[in-house]
């Protein structure tokens, strides 16, 4: 089995977990939960409840409480995971082949309509193949609700890049379904995300506010992720090491933004700054999992960073370096320095 980012997979006692990240130890995925069945849940029908669980703490509560084996310390990443087994995996669900449902059916929710039009749109104005995108979220598992969004997926780094000129065209079109967040929008999102990621609002705004690849579609939040393809990913699980080297806040100048788009993202940095911690040398890049922090900074702007920093040990090219790695704790942050 190969799962990756905007996969879901499901267990033996029912629980989905979405996968996180394209690297994993052998016969495991790095999984979370997310829907839990649950008696006073109000997603799926009677005979199958659940709810959703959001933050990476609720995530861990749970594990603890009711699938403590899944935790590991895993020795690769140095930290906690939640690791399943793959011979524990009943389901997996792709949001590639999801899409290819929802063409052909004749019969669709409101949600999974909306979804399908969104996709018909975005493959045609970045002239993409099917084969590009596909559909996460709630809808790729049937459990959606009026009020979820549409979690689409594109593949490929030149389909990622495509897709994402393409959505800032549709966004500024007037005419277009594609809508960006008013400042009202931002608040509701800012009030949802603060609960694990702390930052102020103005600092909030300034960020979103310019990012193509999430807003309303006709009327209903989208939030798109850009993973690159299996050809692309030449990272095999145990080639490069981390070790945990405490915590930073630091400022920094972004030297390069191109994977900034991909999840997970990357930033390469240069001219740090320590502001708290020991000085640690040298500090290359800004890392994170989580799709909340793709597009957060442009290549030659300033900004001050606050997460765990670890040391990157690369076996291939035998060379050792630090990062910053965010969306571990709510203060880890990124934010456009105004100096």
């Amino acid at each position: 089995m190969r799962a990756r980012e905007g996969d879901l997979i499901k267990t033996e006692n029912h629980v989905i977990f979405d996968v996180k990240g394209l690297v994993h130890p052998p016969n495991k995925i790095i999984a979370f939960p997310r829907y839990i069945p649950s008696s006073q849940g109000t997603r799926g029908n009677q005979k199958d409840l659940y709810s959703k669980i959001y933050s990476l703490s609720e995530r861990f509560k749970f594990l603890e409480q009711n699938m403590p084996n899944l935790v590991v310390h895993d020795l690769v990443f140095d930290e906690p995971l939640c690791e399943v087994p793959i011979g524990t995996i009943k389901e997996h669900y792709k949001p590639i082949e999801k899409l290819r449902e929802l063409r052909k059916s004749k019969k669709l929710g409101d949600l999974e309509r909306k979804a399908l039009q969104l996709a018909e749109a975005l493959k045609k104005e970045a002239k993409i193949p099917w084969n590009a995108i596909g559909i996460s979220g709630s809808v790729l598992v049937g459990l959606y609700t009026s009020k979820s969004d549409i979690d689409p997926v594109v593949y490929g780094v030149e389909n990622c890049h495509k897709a994402y000129a393409a959505l800032e065209r549709l966004v500024k079109d007037g005419e277009s379904q594609f809508k960006p967040y008013s400042r009202e929008e931002l608040q509701t999102l800012f009030d949802f995300r603060s609960k694990d990621t702390i930052m102020s609002f103005e600092d909030f705004v300034r960020v979103e506010s310019r990012k193509a690849f999430q807003g309303m579609f006709d009327d209903t939040d989208y939030f798109i992720r850009f993973v690159k393809d299996w050809s692309q990913i030449n990272e095999q699980y145990g080639d490069i090491c981390y070790k945990n080297s405490g915590y930073a806040k630091i400022t920094a100048t972004i030297a390069n933004d191109s994977e900034a788009l991909f999840t997970p993202c990357t930033y390469r940095i240069e001219n740090v700054k320590f502001a708290k911690a020991p000085k640690m040398e040298p500090i290359r890049e800004i890392v994170s999992f989580r799709g909340r922090f793709c597009e957060q900074a442009k290549k030659d702007e300033r900004v001050t960073v606050q997460g765990k920093v670890e040391r990157v040990i690369d076996k291939r090219k035998e060379r050792e370096y630090y990062r910053v790695i965010l969306g571990n704790k709510p203060s880890d942050c990124m934010v456009l320095s105004l100096v």
